[in-house]
């Protein structure tokens, strides 16, 4: 039941606690104490709202950034890894396998401010021997959500 629970909310945060127990037959309190508990234990980290940002005027820049990095005597890729996921820019960090050691997910309000991030924040960083930058064009599924279809004026050019 406890692992229901978790991919209830992972698919939808809005769910009440009641609709919950109705879903799974159990009493309410029941659920509400057990997610609670996840709360507390950091098992459930935060509810978001998936935002499909280009139906909007907001301007933003989303890259990738790979990097590749020296690990620290006795904390790894954790003290890198901490450092940069403290920048208010920094929407993830991921350690990864293959060529590179972290991936960074960022946004800022244009491609040159995210540009100009990994050359004065991220590229100096000591542990930091390599960056390779990749922007976001068009979301097509992000978190499991597809996000809507691409218009198309009369001539078939994509707006």
């Amino acid at each position: 039941m406890d692992k229901k629970i978790l991919e209830l909310l992972e698919s939808d945060g809005r769910l009440s606690k009641k609709q919950i127990a109705m879903m799974l037959s159990k009493e309410e309190g029941d659920i509400r104490k057990i997610i609670e508990e996840y709360e507390k234990e950091g098992i459930i980290l935060g509810y978001k709202a998936i935002i499909d940002w280009d139906k909007t005027d907001r301007e933003y820049a989303t890259a990738l950034i790979e990097l590749k990095v020296t690990p620290q005597y006795n904390r790894g890729f954790d003290a890198i890894a901490e450092r940069i996921y403290n920048y208010p820019e920094v929407q993830s960090v991921y350690l990864m396998s293959g060529s590179y050691d972290l991936c960074v997910i960022l946004e800022g309000k244009t491609i040159r401010e995210v540009a100009l991030f990994v050359a004065q924040r991220l590229a100096p960083l000591e542990a930091v021997t390599s960056t390779a930058t990749h922007f976001v064009l068009r979301k097509y599924k992000d978190k499991g959500v597809i996000y809507g279809p691409a218009n198309f004026d009369e001539r078939g050019n994509c707006n």
